[in-house]
């Protein structure tokens, strides 16, 4: 028997169908999410723990898949490409927009080539300063260095990433003028810090705030939009000095842009359940991160309006990514 006409009339019956009845059976098989870096870093351990979590409503496991390079760009690129079939996922983070804030060629879109499933979680940054200098709130600080103009240096994990970006912000909103030190990679910024080669960093909760506890560095205040719950007694930037200064963490789920919408939508609802786990909050705690649940639209909104945010900055700070 010829099998090739049979093959073709039940292609162009599952074209016809609808997308809602092609994903009834989703999924058949495991699902693979992609983290856009080495493992170990919180984009990983957070991607983990909601693998961990979405794997037991989805009936499959889900399979995180490293792939590191060009500051998350090459998973990024690999899921965009990927087949649309809602089988390979990417964790996207604060990275995924600044990248494109920063680049005027992109080896994908991030309006068009991808399906925003929602938001995992975010974190605050921290302001953090030598125990040595005088200064004891952000207001303090902004003070110091309009005295100092020039003579104060800031360190961070490198050009163009979110540490940078962060500072630059605080440097416009405050109106001052502090030179940057970029190191390769946060820690060796947090170790001059320390030492009192440089006067100011700004980073994620988790990577300073043991050095703070220990009094090895001084807290003034977090970028968040609120006091976080992990630091209650900081307060925020927008609130101590720099009115609607606003500089956080982030991290969510994306898909190839043509998944099918019942597809991204089972993912979404496996997503936001995961979010609401005792376990799932506990692990995101020990990396500094706060589940935050987001609609599908509002996470795509949500994105592309840090893009274009961020790239405000860029061109402000005349940045270019190295």
């Amino acid at each position: 028997m010829n099998l090739k006409p049979r093959l073709a009339c039940l292609a162009l019956v599952a074209a016809a169908l609808p997308a809602g009845a092609l994903a009834q059976g989703y999924p058949t098989k495991p699902v693979r999410l992609v983290v856009p870096f080495t493992p170990g870093a919180s984009n990983d351990v957070l991607s983990r723990a909601v693998a961990l979590g979405m794997a037991p409503g989805l009936g499959q496991p889900v399979v995180v898949d490293n792939r590191p390079g060009a500051g998350g760009m090459i998973g990024a690129e690999h899921v965009a490409r990927a087949e649309p079939d809602g089988y390979t996922i990417l964790n996207i983070q604060a990275s995924f927009a600044t990248n494109a804030a920063l680049r005027a060629k992109m080896p994908y879109d991030t309006a068009r080539d991808f399906a925003y499933i929602g938001m995992m979680a975010k974190g605050p940054m921290l302001v953090t300063v030598h125990p040595s200098m005088p200064v004891q709130s952000v207001k303090a600080l902004v003070q110091l260095v309009k005295a100092r103009p020039g003579q104060l240096n800031y360190g961070s994990s490198g050009n163009g990433g979110i540490n940078h970006l962060s500072t630059e912000l605080f440097r416009r909103m405050a109106g001052i003028d502090i030179v940057h030190v970029p190191y390769k990679g946060i820690a060796l910024a947090i170790t001059d810090l320390i030492g009192g080669h440089v006067q100011l960093v700004i980073t994620s909760l988790p990577s300073a705030y043991t050095q703070v506890k220990a009094g090895r560095l001084k807290a003034l205040a977090v970028g968040s939009a609120r006091r976080t719950a992990f630091a209650p007694e900081i307060p925020t930037v927008s609130e101590s000095g720099v009115p609607g200064y606003v500089a956080e963490l982030w991290w969510g789920l994306a898909a190839p842009a043509r998944v099918p919408p019942d597809v991204v939508n089972r993912l979404a609802s496996e997503l936001t359940r995961t979010l609401q786990s005792a376990d799932t909050r506990q692990r995101f705690a020990n990396e500094g991160a706060e589940p935050t649940p987001l609609t599908r639209e509002q996470f795509a909104a949500f994105v592309q309006n840090e893009v274009v945010r961020w790239r405000q900055v860029a061109r402000d700070a005349n940045l270019q990514p190295d």
